[in-house]
C-alpha cells in the first residue's frame, strides 16, 4: 500500500500534495490532499484496480465529466478527475464535519425532527441528479456527510461510472455497486434499476435513523441480500413506539420489494415521510405489539364514529378491531391480577414443529390450540389463552420469567415430530415454581387417526394435572366438530394460509397474499364438502373473505364486497348449525362495518341494522365461543356508538374478565374509563385510568385520562396539577403531533378551569386552542370546544361551533342527537339543536 500511496504521490505532485489515507471500502481508497493551485483540503478517491478495469478509462472520463455537472446545494461536487499511474481516481472537497455513519455511531438513534430534515435534504438531492437520469446505486451512511446543519451527498462521481457498466462486466468482476445493507432488490439482482433503487437505499438509511440499525442485517452478503429480496421489514414502531404513523406508513412503502408498489419519486417519499400525523404508528400497531403501546392506534378508515370524545376511543377502537381480529402474532402478554403460582393457573405453550422443514407447522398449532380450548372448559383450571402464550411461541423463556409475566404456575409445552406416516408428541409439565419437568412417554398414532392423537394428549394433559394439582381433573373429551380427519386437517392448513396474509401485505406481495387467501379458501371449501354438518369452514371462510381488507382496502366498493361475501359465508352456517355464536359474531361484526361505512343496509334500515348486529353480537359472547372475548369487545363499542354507556361499560368489563389478554385491553380499558366518565362516576374513572396508566405507562391516554377526571361536574380541581400532567402527556407524542395535542388536551383543561370556577380563563385557553384543518382536519377540535360552551352556558357559540362540526362530520348527528350525557346537559330541547340534528 506504500509503494501505491507513494506512485500516487508522484504521480500527482504538480496538483495535489497527498497526505494521508482517509479510509476505504469496497470500491475504492480516499485520501486527504491539499489542492496546490486552490489551497484547499481535498478528498481524492482511487478506484481500485478491477473496478477501473470493468469501467474502462474512457467510459469513466466520459460519464465522470456528466456527474460532474450536478449542481446542488446537497450534492457534493466534483473538482477533477483523471488517471494517475494507472489509476482511475477523482477528486471531491474535503468536508469539515462528519459522516451520518459517524453520528450514528456516537448516537445509534437520531431525533425524528433530524431524521426529517436529513431524509429531505437527501431526496432533494436525489431527486435532482434522477431528473438528470443520474442513479447513485450506493446510497448510505457513509455517502451522507454532515456539515454546517446540512446534508451533502457524496459519491455522485462513481456512481455515474458504474450505471455506464454493461452487466456483463460488472458479474465478470465478482464485484456489485453498492452496500448490501442498502441495496434495492432489484439491484442486488443485476436488474435494470432507476430513481426507486435508490429511494429505497434512503429508506433503509432512515430506517436505521430511526431504529438504530438496518432493516436488514446478516452473517454475510448473500443472507442479507436473501432478507432485502423476501423477508418482511420489521415496521420500526416495533423498536420506537413514537414513531408517527404517517412516518412510518411512507417508511414501509418506501423499502416494497417490487419498485412498482414504491413511490414513483424520491421525493414524493420525502414528502409522505414529514408528513404530520395526530397518531403514533404504534397505536395502529396496538393489536400487534407484546410491550405496552406508546399510544393509540392509528385512524386509517373513515367511518361513522360516535361524536362523543371523538379521539379518546371510537375510531381507535374500531380501527384497531376491524383491522387486528384473527391474526395470530404477536400479543399482549400482560398477566392477569390473580393466581400467582397457583398450579390451577395453566399456560399452554404452541408446541415446537421438529419436522424436516417444519412441514407440521399448521398441525402443532392446531393442537396447541385444541388443548386451550379443551382445558379453558374445565371450571377449577385458570388457562391463558392463545393471544397470552403466543409471543413465547418458538421461543426459551424461563419458568420463572413465565410464572412472573402470566401469572401461572403450571406450564405444558410440547413437540410434534413425523416417521414415516405415524405422528409423534411428546409433552412435558413445568412446576414454574421450581422448574421442575415432568415428561410423558412418546403419544404416537398413524397420520390418519388425527383425533385419536388429539384424545390421547388431552388424556395424558389430564392425568398430569391430576397429580399436578391435587384433586380430579375429569378426563377431557376433544371436540373437534367434525368426525373427519382430513377435513380438519384442512382447516387447520387454511388457517396459517389466512395468517401469513399480513407479513405478505407488509412485504408488498400483494400477489402471494391473494393467493394464500385463495388456497385458503378453497381448502375450507374441500373441508366443508368433506363434512356438510361442520359450520366451521363455512364460518372461516367468511373470515378468510374478512381479510381481503388487507389487499383491497377499506373503500366503500371493495368493502361492501367483501362484508357482503362475509355476509353470504355467515347465513351459510347458521343454515348448518342454527345459533353457532362464532357465525353470529360473524354476521355481527359484518352488519356493524356495513353500518359504520354506511353500506346499503338492505333488508333493513340503518337503524335495524344496527340492532341486528348488536343482537348477534351478543349472541356471540356465548361462553361456548372461544373468541367471546373479541364479540364483547366489539360490542362495547356499538354501544358508545349508540350512545349508551352503561351497557357498553358493562360490554367492555366483560370483555376483559372474558380473556385479560385480549388484543385490544388498552383500547377496553381506555373504554371503561371514558365510559365512567360519561357516567359521572368518578371513581369508577379514577380505578381504570390507574389500571390502564398500570398496564400500559407509556400510552399517552393514560397521562391525558389524570387530568380529564376533573372535568367530570363537582370534582374537585387542581389546576396547577392539570397544566403539568399536560406537559407530560404532550411529551409522549411525536413532535408533529405535538401542536395538535397541546390543543386538544387544553381544551380538556378547560373544563377543569371551568371546575375550579373560572370561566374567564377557560374561554382564554379555549380560543387560543382553536386550529385551522391543517392542524385539525377531522375538526375534533370544533366537537370538544363546542361541548365546553354548552358547559360555560354559551349556547349560541355552542351550536354554531356544532354546525360547523357537523359541515364536517355529518355522520355523527344521530349519535349526539341520543347523547344524554353531561357533556350534553340542556341542549337536547333546543330548537336549533334539533335543526342541526335532523330532528323534529
Amino acid at each position: 500500500m506504500g509503494e501505491l500511496f507513494d506512485a500516487l504521490k508522484a504521480a500527482l505532485a504538480d496538483r495535489y500534495t497527498l497526505e494521508r489515507e482517509l479510509g476505504r471500502g469496497g470500491m475504492a481508497t480516499v485520501y486527504l490532499a491539499g489542492d496546490v493551485k486552490h489551497r484547499r483540503k481535498v478528498a481524492i478517491k482511487v478506484l481500485h484496480p478491477e473496478i477501473s478495469a470493468a469501467i474502462g478509462h474512457d467510459r469513466f472520463l466520459r460519464e465522470i465529466e456528466i456527474a460532474a455537472s450536478l449542481q446542488h446545494p446537497h450534492i457534493l461536487p466534483l473538482y477533477d478527475s483523471g488517471d494517475a499511474a494507472g489509476n482511475l481516481y477523482y477528486v471531491m472537497p474535503f468536508v469539515e464535519g462528519e459522516s451520518l455513519r459517524d453520528r450514528l455511531k456516537r448516537e445509534h438513534q437520531l431525533p425524528q425532527e433530524d431524521v426529517i430534515k436529513i431524509t429531505t435534504e437527501v431526496a432533494s438531492a436525489l431527486g435532482y441528479a434522477h431528473s438528470r437520469d443520474i442513479v447513485h446505486r450506493d446510497i448510505k451512511p457513509e455517502n451522507i456527510m454532515l456539515s454546517g446543519g446540512s446534508a451533502i451527498v457524496a459519491d455522485f462521481g462513481i456512481a455515474r461510472a458504474a450505471s455506464a457498466m454493461e452487466q456483463q462486466q460488472l458479474t465478470q468482476t465478482g464485484t456489485v455497486v453498492g452496500t448490501p445493507l442498502y441495496m434495492s432488490p432489484e439491484q442486488s439482482m443485476g436488474s435494470d434499476i432507476d430513481g426507486r433503487s435508490d429511494e429505497y437505499s434512503l429508506a433503509c438509511v432512515v430506517y436505521e435513523m430511526l431504529v438504530g440499525e438496518p432493516p436488514f442485517t446478516g452473517p454475510n452478503v448473500q443472507a442479507i441480500i436473501a432478507r432485502h429480496s423476501m423477508q418482511a421489514v420489521s415496521p420500526p414502531s416495533i423498536i420506537r413506539l413514537s414513531i408517527p404513523e404517517t412516518m412510518e406508513r411512507a417508511l414501509l412503502k418506501a423499502l416494497e420489494k417490487t419498485p412498482a408498489d414504491r413511490y414513483p419519486t424520491v421525493v414524493m417519499f420525502s414528502d409522505a415521510f414529514a408528513a404530520p400525523s395526530t397518531v403514533t404508528a404504534a397505536m395502529r400497531r396496538q393489536s400487534t405489539t407484546t410491550t405496552p403501546p406508546a399510544s393509540r392506534p392509528s385512524v386509517t378508515l373513515q367511518v361513522p364514529v360516535p361524536s362523543r370524545h371523538v379521539l379518546r376511543w371510537a375510531i381507535p377502537a374500531m380501527v384497531l378491531l376491524l383491522a387486528g381480529w384473527l391474526t395470530r402474532g404477536k400479543w399482549l402478554h400482560r398477566g392477569s391480577e390473580s393466581g400467582g403460582t397457583d398450579p390451577r393457573n395453566i399456560a399452554v405453550l404452541y408446541f415446537d414443529d421438529n419436522s424436516p422443514g417444519k412441514s407440521l407447522a399448521y398441525l402443532s398449532d392446531g393442537l396447541t390450540e385444541s388443548l386451550i380450548y379443551e382445558l379453558g372448559q374445565v371450571s377449577s383450571l385458570k388457562v391463558i389463552s392463545r393471544y397470552g402464550v403466543a409471543p413465547y411461541k418458538n421461543k426459551t423463556v424461563a419458568p420463572d420469567s413465565l410464572a412472573r409475566a402470566l401469572k401461572v404456575g403450571t406450564v405444558v409445552h410440547g413437540t410434534v415430530s413425523q416417521s414415516g406416516d405415524r405422528l409423534r408428541v411428546t409433552v412435558d409439565m413445568i412446576n414454574t415454581a421450581d422448574g421442575s419437568v415432568q415428561s410423558s412417554p412418546p403419544i404416537e398414532r398413524e397420520r390418519g387417526d388425527l383425533f385419536g392423537l388429539q384424545d390421547a394428549l388431552t388424556n395424558q394433559v389430564s392425568q398430569f394435572l391430576r397429580t399436578r394439582v391435587g384433586q380430579v381433573v375429569q378426563q377431557i373429551q376433544t371436540r373437534a366438530g367434525t368426525t373427519n380427519a382430513a377435513a380438519w386437517e384442512l382447516v387447520q392448513r387454511a388457517q396459517a394460509g389466512k395468517e401469513s396474509v399480513e407479513s405478505l401485505v407488509t412485504a408488498g406481495d400483494t400477489v402471494q397474499a391473494k393467493r394464500a387467501l385463495a388456497l385458503a379458501d378453497s381448502q375450507l371449501a374441500r373441508a366443508s364438502a368433506m363434512d356438510a354438518k361442520w359450520a366451521l369452514p363455512v364460518v372461516n371462510r367468511g373470515w378468510v373473505a374478512f381479510e381481503q381488507r388487507k389487499i383491497v382496502g377499506w373503500d366503500k366498493t371493495p368493502a361492501s364486497h367483501w362484508t357482503g361475501t362475509g355476509l353470504t359465508f355467515a347465513e351459510q352456517a347458521l343454515k348448518v348449525r342454527p345459533g353457532d355464536p362464532e357465525a353470529l359474531r360473524l354476521r355481527g361484526t359484518m352488519r356493524y362495518i356495513r353500518f359504520l361505512l354506511a353500506l346499503d343496509p338492505y333488508p333493513f334500515t340503518p337503524t335495524q341494522l344496527l340492532d341486528s348486529a348488536e343482537a348477534d353480537l351478543r349472541a356471540g359472547t356465548d361462553s361456548t365461543n372461544p373468541n367471546r372475548a373479541s364479540a364483547w369487545s366489539l360490542l362495547s363499542h356499538l354501544e358508545g356508538r349508540k350512545s349508551d354507556p352503561a351497557a357498553g361499560k358493562i360490554a367492555a368489563y366483560n370483555a376483559l374478565e372474558s380473556d385479560p389478554y385480549l388484543t385490544d385491553a388498552n383500547d377496553v380499558l381506555y373504554r371503561l374509563f371514558s365510559m365512567s366518565v360519561d357516567l359521572e362516576d368518578p371513581a369508577g374513572a379514577e380505578r381504570w385510568c390507574t389500571e390502564g396508566g398500570r398496564r400500559f405507562p407509556k400510552d399517552p391516554y393514560f397521562t391525558e385520562c389524570q387530568f380529564e377526571q376533573m372535568a367530570i361536574p363537582g370534582q374537585p380541581p387542581d389546576v396547577a396539577k392539570a397544566w403539568r400532567i399536560l406537559e407530560e402527556d404532550v411529551a409522549l407524542w411525536a413532535p408533529n403531533q405535538r401542536d395538535y395535542r397541546r390543543r386538544r388536551d387544553q381544551l380538556l383543561v378547560s373544563f377543569v378551569l371551568l371546575n375550579a370556577g373560572l370561566k374567564d380563563s377557560a374561554d382564554r385557553v379555549a380560543l387560543r386552542s382553536r386550529a385551522d384543518a391543517t392542524v385539525d382536519p377531522n375538526r375534533e377540535l370544533i366537537y370538544f370546544e363546542a361541548a365546553l360552551r354548552n358547559r360555560m352556558g354559551d349556547r349560541d357559540e355552542s351550536l354554531r361551533l356544532l354546525g360547523q362540526y357537523f359541515a364536517a362530520n355529518p355522520q355523527d348527528r344521530m349519535t349526539l342527537a341520543n347523547d344524554e350525557s353531561w357533556w350534553w346537559h340542556g341542549v337536547h330541547e333546543d330548537p336549533r339543536f334539533k335543526q342541526l340534528v335532523g330532528q323534529k
